[in-house]
């Protein structure tokens, strides 16, 4: 199959979540792909919804046709995959190698790379549900581009025509940035869930009903006040609560009735350290901030301090 002129045959190398979405964009902006691999069922059934009448292939059948081959498997798979495809030849002088992995650049390309093909290395900031609801939602996202200077704007261009913004990221930055994101979005799972099971233990059992409004106005506050805050020490201005409040007796009534809740529930056992974590957190940068004073924060870093939670 071949792409119209200027535009590219897209091969998808593992057509989880990511890839047949990012594939089917690719193919509303023009593209052709020519192949999806695709080993669950699960996968198999995304090829059909999302990219209908493509081939599902092997691997090197993939490579062999694409002009552009999108590897969105797992982190752990990308560098022996990449390896063992050029072990065997498959990548093509010319050929744009791309990869979704969010903590890594172009040097897990290298062996592509080696044998002529464009290394870059694009992620997505956002959570995929593999389904065509993820369409609508990359016009609102952001991609780390990282790739050699000479070759940052064609991952760019990719990214625009995908309808998301391009921020490029530096090679050795990679790490670092996603250890950003998953700690702000995969913890901020972690702690919806420690909430809710709260409130159900309160007797509230629509716990999202409840958490629903408060959270998504406390999202958007900090998201909206990050920009002000980088210039502001402590970077906590949409910060509300006991703790910018320098209520220390609030903050060790909240750690005692968790504690009795962890007690008798083993699913709230991950209450106590995870309210005192961030609540520690929070006194530190209130106090940097201004917002508490330092007698403040040491009454409340004294409630916060390891006692037996029992």
């Amino acid at each position: 199959m071949t792409a119209p002129a200027g535009r590219l045959g897209v091969g998808v190398v593992g057509a989880g979540r990511v890839g047949a979405v990012l594939a089917s964009a690719l193919r509303a902006a023009g593209h052709a792909v020519v192949g999806a691999s695709g080993i669950s069922e699960a996968s198999r059934e995304r090829i059909d919804t999302l990219l209908p009448g493509v081939p599902v292939l092997e691997v090197p059948q993939v490579v062999e046709r694409a002009e552009l081959v999108l590897l969105t498997v797992p982190d752990d798979a990308l560098a022996g995959l990449v390896e063992g495809l050029a072990a065997t030849g498959a990548w093509q002088t010319g050929q744009l190698v791309v990869h979704t992995s969010g903590a890594q650049g172009t040097a897990v390309l290298a062996p592509a790379a080696a044998a002529g093909a464009i290394p870059l290395a694009l992620h997505p900031a956002m959570t995929f549900t593999g389904t065509s609801l993820d369409l609508d939602r990359l016009a609102g996202a952001t991609f780390a581009v990282t790739a050699p200077a000479p070759v940052l704007p064609i991952g760019q261009a990719l990214v625009v025509e995908l309808g998301a913004e391009p921020v490029v990221v530096a090679e050795q930055a990679r790490p670092l940035y996603h250890a950003a994101l998953a700690h702000g979005a995969n913890h901020l799972v972690v702690l919806v869930a420690q909430a809710a099971a709260a409130l159900r233990a309160a007797g509230i059992e629509d716990a999202d009903r409840v958490l629903g409004p408060l959270l998504s106005a406390a999202l958007d506050g900090a998201v909206r006040s990050a920009a002000a805050d980088v210039t502001t020490p402590g970077g906590v201005s949409a910060l509300t609560g006991p703790v910018v409040r320098g209520d220390a007796g609030t903050v060790a009534a909240h750690l005692r009735v968790l504690a009795e809740l962890a007690g008798t529930d083993p699913e709230a056992a991950d209450l106590v350290p995870g309210y005192r974590a961030l609540a520690r957190a929070g006194t530190a940068r209130a106090l940097r901030a201004g917002r508490i004073d330092a007698a403040q924060a040491e009454r409340l870093l004294d409630a916060l301090a390891d006692r037996e939670d029992g």
